[in-house]
């Protein structure tokens, strides 16, 4: 089986390709430019580096969010269009379980965090070691909350994501030495991490037709949020 990964829900822009063996190929450009401009050229020439055919591929995997509302759509999208021209399947995958996949070797608490603006952050909370086991849902909550509930768990922790750039100084303030950082290599999303987790949900026969692959944003985004306030049907909140 091989598998098409993609994940553009960050500041990197990445494709891979992977099947039962081997990773058989990975792009990454983290340099700030637009998705939407790099990502169709990276992927047209992953596939003919690797010297595949994207009718080759037996499902399509793509990292449906949390993440920038703009990347996430970008991703899906792409992955759609893919499976759809090939006529096959397509696979969701959490970005945050995407990210701690990379790290699930860490004997302890892995949680992913993404910058979800105004001192909130995209967790998901997993614990290591032997696989990854999943500690609760995906969620959008304020950076102290966290912090507060890792200190009551009294474990040491593992924090990739690109809010650890952001909340780096905070979250060694709260939990000290019990605290811990992923290298930069394992510290960004990387689309052979959504790839792996999509060949597995493809064997357990968890997939899904393009039509229904949609984006997973956890919150509404600013618009929304402002549009319901002043329509009245929810609550003004403050950040």
């Amino acid at each position: 089986m091989l598998v098409f990964g993609i994940d553009t829900c960050c500041m990197a822009a990445t494709a891979a390709l992977v099947d039962e063996r081997i990773m058989v190929a990975q792009t990454v450009i983290n340099q700030n430019k637009t998705h939407s401009q790099i990502m169709m050229p990276q992927i047209e020439n992953m596939f003919r580096g690797a010297e595949v055919e994207p009718k080759s591929v037996d499902a399509f995997a793509a990292a449906v969010g949390p993440g920038s509302f703009t990347g996430v759509r970008i991703g899906v999208a792409t992955a759609k269009a893919l499976a759809q021209a090939a006529g096959k399947p397509c696979v969701a995958v959490s970005t945050l379980e995407a990210l701690a996949h990379a790290s699930g070797f860490f004997d302890g608490i892995i949680a992913p965090i993404l910058d979800a603006r105004r001192d909130q952050v995209y967790n998901a909370l997993f614990r290591g070691g032997k696989g990854l086991e999943r500690l609760c849902d995906d969620r959008a909550l304020a950076l102290e909350e966290l912090l507060t509930e890792l200190k009551s768990r009294d474990e040491k922790v593992l924090f990739m994501g690109d809010a650890t750039l952001v909340f780096r100084e905070k979250i060694q303030e709260a939990l000290g030495d019990k605290g811990y950082f992923a290298p930069r290599v394992t510290n960004l999303n990387l689309a052979g991490s959504v790839a792996e987790i999509g060949l597995e949900k493809l064997k357990c026969g968890q997939t899904v037709s393009c039509g229904e692959l949609v984006p997973q944003y956890v919150r509404l985004s600013q618009a929304e949020r402002e549009k319901l306030e002043k329509e009245g049907l929810i609550k003004q909140q403050c950040y």
